[in-house]
């Protein structure tokens, strides 16, 4: 669990590295001006680092599920060259994956005035911007991102259906509520994702206003990854202990 929570990380300092860095500078300079290649290049390592974090949620629901549901057999199973094999599958799959939509977006005619109304290089305002709709190249974008959020969502869907069935079946009540401990981070973190994705990026053609589209973008770059280290860190008896120092720290500087 821990080796593939590592690497969720990791994925999230990428996700965000893609994003946040530029839209700060925006924000002080006056310019707010970005290359074709630059934004195409933002727009593809977003997206792709976003993909594997869907992946990646799906390979931990796996893994909860095979802790929970076959605990004897857990470490038969789950061998160091599964699990090496399930970080490159994690890794790899979105930078393949997106390398379609990418190549087909970067080949729309662009006429002008080129200004993308977001502060981040989307492919809904890109393709907006083009001269020409290309009916094609909106089917292959939406379907590739209906299949990917729809069939990773059911996966986990069907994985914590085993895990609450599992859990039912314990005779234990501390051991029912310590596999529902162990599963509530990640649970979390699902919502938090998924929630704001679909609404986004399943059907792009729905039109959204620009604001709202704004607003959930940050949500999903910004906000959601800056809350996932919390929402795993909260299970951890040390963290728990030192927000305590510093809530007690504060509430008696209030007093003084």
């Amino acid at each position: 669990m821990y080796m593939f929570l590592g690497n969720f990380s990791l994925l999230e300092i990428g996700y965000v590295t893609t994003t946040v860095p530029q839209m700060l500078a925006n924000f002080l300079s006056t310019s707010k001006s970005i290359s074709f290649v630059s934004c195409f290049a933002q727009f593809y390592f977003f997206f792709s680092f976003g993909y594997d974090e869907g992946f990646y949620l799906c390979i931990m629901a796996f893994d909860r599920c095979l802790a929970i549901c076959r605990p004897l057999h857990y470490p038969r199973i789950m061998t160091r060259q599964l699990c090496t094999g399930l970080v490159i599958f994690g890794w790899s799959c979105g930078f393949i994956i997106f390398l379609t939509p990418v190549v087909l977006i970067s080949q729309l005619p662009f006429c002008g005035p080129n200004i993308i109304n977001h502060f981040v290089c989307d492919p809904v305002p890109l393709m907006m911007l083009s001269c020409s709709e290309d009916s094609t190249t909106q089917l292959v974008y939406s379907t590739l991102n209906h299949i990917f959020m729809i069939g990773t969502f059911l996966f986990i869907l069907c994985s914590y259906a085993l895990v609450i069935l599992a859990i039912l079946r314990m005779p234990s009540e501390t051991g029912k509520r310590k596999a529902f401990s162990t599963c509530a981070s990640h649970l979390t973190v699902v919502t938090l994702f998924y929630g704001s994705v679909m609404v986004m990026y399943v059907s792009p053609g729905s039109g959204h206003p620009v604001k709202v589209q704004k607003i959930i973008t940050l949500f999903y770059s910004v906000i959601t990854p800056f809350c996932n280290p919390l929402i795993y860190s909260l299970r951890n008896k040390e963290m728990k202990d030192a927000l305590r120092k510093v809530f007690r720290t504060s509430q008696g500087l209030h007093k003084l």
